[in-house]
């Protein structure tokens, strides 16, 4: 059974709009470091970052780095991350750089999944069986009348 067939017989509806505060946390505010050299690239980045819809940018003086806010359901720290990379920018190696961007990374997409799959069936999940059970034709029927059916 498709798991939207169960939400339905169970009387689930998952295509009412958000409630408020119902997504608190989706709108991420993140570091982006650069390495200092090539010398101007922190505001070559800013300008690009700035150009992309639902991302807010502003630089971190004196580091080489730029916070940016974005919702998670629209971008990721990794693909920015990644096409900043692709364009040429030279994002910061150093070991807490890249352990930080990797468990950045592995939360949105854990949220990003969580966020974009429906609800689970937490209760009823046996009446929604024994109901679709009852609609479908099965071999447990017995043709004899219900006096020949018990034994005396």
């Amino acid at each position: 059974m498709r798991p939207e067939t169960a939400y339905r017989l169970a009387g689930r509806h998952h295509d009412h709009p958000p409630v408020a505060g119902a997504n608190a946390g989706i709108h991420k505010c993140r570091e982006i470091r650069f390495k200092k050299l090539p010398p101007g690239q922190v505001e070559q980045a800013r300008r690009a970052l700035a150009a992309v819809a639902g991302v807010e940018v502003e630089p971190l003086p004196p580091r080489p780095a730029l916070r940016v806010r974005y919702s998670v359901l629209e971008h990721s720290l990794e693909m920015l991350e990644t096409a900043l990379a692709n364009a040429g920018f030279v994002l910061d190696g150093s070991l807490y750089s890249r352990l930080t961007r990797a468990l950045v990374y592995f939360c949105e997409e854990t949220q990003r999944h969580n966020l974009l799959s429906p609800e689970r069936l937490l209760k009823q999940s046996n009446a929604v069986y024994v109901q679709a059970w009852s609609h479908h034709p099965h071999g447990d029927h017995d043709d004899a009348p219900p006096e020949l059916r018990e034994y005396r």
